[in-house]
């Protein structure tokens, strides 16, 4: 059976210079860009290098390029998605990842709308599609708020906000979050929070094995703002908000609750603030993950029903161009139904981020 297919994970790419372009000539020094410097793809500002990537020659087996037409082109995208058996899909920036790296709270602000702007721009005319998903600035929570506000007068369903606290701010078990997170859910904007993002640099370990620990540890940021988001009560105290982890795999959201629940009783006594829920259900109330390769929670999806097939488009670590042919091995053996299928692959997405469809999703 062939099911409708929502990627909860895709990416397009800004122009290098929409930053610089776009800010106003006090901000230009802040501004994010990219550019191709002594063998290397090199991120940053006028002052600050956040990342820097060999470049290595093309692989037609392994299609990450920053040239793939189908990222800054909609209809290159759209001969990427026929190909892959992909129908529609949630957008994520390239560049305005990085936006978390600022430290100055106005230069961070408008990036958001620069960005938000051109992403709309973008993917505007074709809603049936793709869902808008736009960057909250976290500096200052009166910019924070004024552009949730803003994304939900433009029709957007999701706002990301760093996988990680930048350095210097509240962490998320403080309830000067509560506002933001009351207003998203007021507005039904998913607050989504992208793997890497908030953090200082996703390099952090350069000795042995550091490009599998980079990467696999990026998972437990997720797994470490879930806790805190739980723990500190600012989820359970703004029942309508609800979170997305991107990338971050989803057989965590299992196991986590399940250990929350477990000291939660046990060490009732020492527990501040008291949650009117147990951890997990407020998980299954108001937490998503999206997933690629982690066929355990499939295998977990009973305890854990809020899991999105993403494709990670185009990264070398994601499913495209063989998404159809990993869907076949992911649920091989899982015993799981057509309708659960049909769930996980696409209507979980569909609905908590309120994509129209005449059939699956008609309100």
């Amino acid at each position: 059976m062939k099911h409708f297919v929502f990627s909860a994970d895709s990416h397009v790419l800004e122009p290098n210079t929409l930053f610089l372009d776009s800010l106003p000539a006090s901000l230009k020094n802040h501004a994010v860009y990219s550019r191709k410097e002594n063998g290397y793809i090199v991120a940053g500002t006028a002052d600050k290098t956040i990342y820097r990537i060999r470049l290595s020659s093309p692989d037609a087996s392994r299609p990450f390029v920053h040239e793939r037409r189908g990222l800054h082109d909609i209809a290159g995208r759209m001969e990427d998605m026929a190909l892959d058996g992909v129908d529609a899909e949630i957008c994520f920036p390239t560049l305005g990842l990085w936006l978390y790296c600022l430290d100055n709270a106005e230069a961070e602000a408008a990036s958001c709308r620069v960005y938000n702007d051109w992403h709309s721009d973008l993917l505007g005319g074709n809603l049936d599609r793709f869902v808008r998903c736009g960057i909250l600035p976290v500096r200052d929570l009166s910019a924070s708020l004024e552009e949730l506000r803003y994304l939900a007068a433009k029709g957007f369903t999701a706002a990301m906000l760093p996988a990680v606290v930048p350095t210097g701010l509240p962490k998320y078990n403080d309830p000067g979050w509560d506002p933001l997170f009351a207003l998203a859910g007021e507005l039904e904007i998913v607050l989504v929070m992208h793997t890497g993002t908030g953090l200082d640099s996703v390099q952090s370990e350069r000795g042995p094995g550091g490009a599998i620990i980079n990467y696999s540890t990026q998972a437990m940021d997720a797994m470490n703002t879930t806790v805190y988001l739980v723990a500190g009560g600012v989820l359970d105290r703004n029942p309508k908000a609800k979170v997305a982890f991107i990338e971050s795999g989803a057989s965590w959201l299992s196991a986590i609750g399940e250990r929350m629940d477990e000291v939660a009783e046990a060490h009732d006594e020492f527990v501040r603030p008291k949650l009117s829920l147990k951890p997990s259900e407020i998980i299954n109330r108001q937490i998503w993950a999206s997933f690629q390769h982690d066929r355990a929670c499939i295998l977990a999806r009973h305890s854990t029903p809020n899991i999105l097939f993403a494709t990670d488009y185009p990264h070398a670590e994601g499913t495209f161009p063989h998404s159809r042919s990993i869907v076949d091995h992911l649920f091989e053996g899982t015993n799981a139904s057509e309708e659960e299928k049909a769930d996980i692959l696409g209507r979980n997405a569909m609905g908590l981020f309120r994509l129209p469809h005449p059939v699956l999703n008609p309100a």
